[in-house]
């Protein structure tokens, strides 16, 4: 027998609307539709989480679900279990009876089971003259197999956000010991640079780590150890290509005091091109090109530049890029120097530096000039796009806070 009328609590206990959508949404069961009840409860088990059940209320639910004969819930049966208390109690494995009544009331705000109350508040059956069934009080399973489908689905929700969560932990710790390790190896060895505040970071990115709870601030604590550990390797490679360029300076003083004054070159004439060569002995190192960092920690960082995207959001490098050149202007950035950032730079760094100069806006007085100040530092070696981007994140982050 399945029962799809609303029916009030009795006694004290409210009517709620949530009570009503849930007896309405239990009503409209497929004909015909069958569930294995142990695979439902599964289900209900793995998204406790989202349902915001605990341990006990499963143990409740699982009581209740011995009381049902069949091994399947099936339209068309009767879904209502009529177990008294002290029946409850000793399948709930001797839960204390205030701790099994909040229990059923968490059960029932979940919609996973529907009271069915008698006129007097008890549970109990009644059969006709064959024996069968004809009227019970108690609790209803019919929510169970009304909502198969999408416990089923938030089961596997659940499944996929623990799987992920997993490999960003696993990412953290990879992150971790590499920053972790190369501080140390560039405190022992030396090297020159402002470890302390690395340290410093490093020690609050920890910090952050301990307290963390959920999937998106695990995310965000990945996403600055990563911005540190490129920022420690961008600093570390710096230093690896001035001592490239020294040795290979020494190289060329050395061959060039050891060449033989008495050379073709010089008893013969020279070409212009060859001239042009002898006279350029310097040579320039190779600069290495910035590092592009993740799109989205582009703009967490910088949440301004969305609005200037097309259609008012950025979606793609392409949108930034768009959204910069608008920026660039506005800013009274001349095109000249935004081309010359493009070209030292790469074009996705500039445009998230464009991003962080409109971040930054209030505090800068002249955008031109100072792009081209980081452009020539950029050009040196000297600037890297990580700090700027975590400071902004640490900016926003406390003024997120703040509100």
């Amino acid at each position: 027998m399945q029962v799809g009328n609303v029916t009030t609590p009795f006694g004290r206990r409210p009517m709620t609307l949530g009570l009503v959508r849930t007896q309405m949404r239990a009503s409209q069961i497929e004909p015909g539709k069958s569930v294995d009840k142990w695979k439902v409860f599964r289900d209900a088990c793995d998204a406790r989480s989202v349902l915001g059940l605990r341990d006990r209320a499963l143990a409740v639910l699982n009581a209740l679900l011995t009381f049902y004969p069949e091994s399947a819930l099936s339209d068309g049966s009767n879904l209502i279990v009529f177990p008294s208390n002290a029946q409850l109690t000793t399948r709930a494995n001797g839960i204390a009876g205030s701790t099994l009544r909040e229990n059923l009331a968490h059960l029932v705000e979940a919609g996973l089971i529907q009271r069915c109350d008698s006129p007097n508040g008890k549970r109990y059956a009644r059969k006709g003259t064959d024996g069968a069934i004809e009227t019970a009080y108690g609790f209803s399973l019919s929510p169970l197999l009304a909502r198969s489908e999408e416990l089923a689905l938030m089961a596997q929700q659940v499944a996929a956000t623990q799987r992920h969560v997993k490999i960003v932990k696993e990412r953290i710790t990879i992150a971790r010991r590499d920053v972790r390790k190369l501080i140390s190896a560039a405190v022992e060895d030396g090297v020159p640079g402002n470890w302390g505040a690395v340290e410093t970071l490093y020690v609050a990115l920890m910090a952050r780590l301990r307290t963390a709870k959920t999937t998106e601030v695990f995310e965000e604590v990945l996403d600055e150890l990563e911005l540190l550990r490129e920022e420690v390797i961008n600093q570390l490679e710096i230093l690896v290509n001035s001592e490239k360029t020294d040795t290979n300076d020494a190289d060329i003083r050395q061959h060039t005091q050891n060449s033989n004054t008495e050379s073709i070159i010089e008893l013969e004439p020279s070409s212009g091109k060859e001239q042009g060569a002898k006279s350029s002995s310097k040579i320039e190192p190779k600069r290495e090109p910035i590092k592009a960092f993740p799109l989205s920690m582009v703009l967490r960082a910088c949440p301004d530049i969305a609005m200037y995207g097309p259609g008012g959001s950025v979606e793609s490098w392409r949108d930034l890029m768009v959204a910069a050149v608008v920026v660039r202007s506005m800013l009274g950035v001349s095109p000249s120097a935004y081309e010359d950032a493009c070209e030292v730079m790469g074009p996705e760094n500039a445009a998230a530096t464009m991003a962080a100069i409109l971040e930054r806006a209030g505090h800068i007085s002249s955008a031109g000039g100072y792009l081209r100040d980081l452009t020539g530092r950029a050009r040196r070696g000297e600037f890297s796009l990580g700090p700027v981007l975590m400071a902004l994140l640490r900016a926003n982050g406390q003024e997120a806070k703040r509100a």
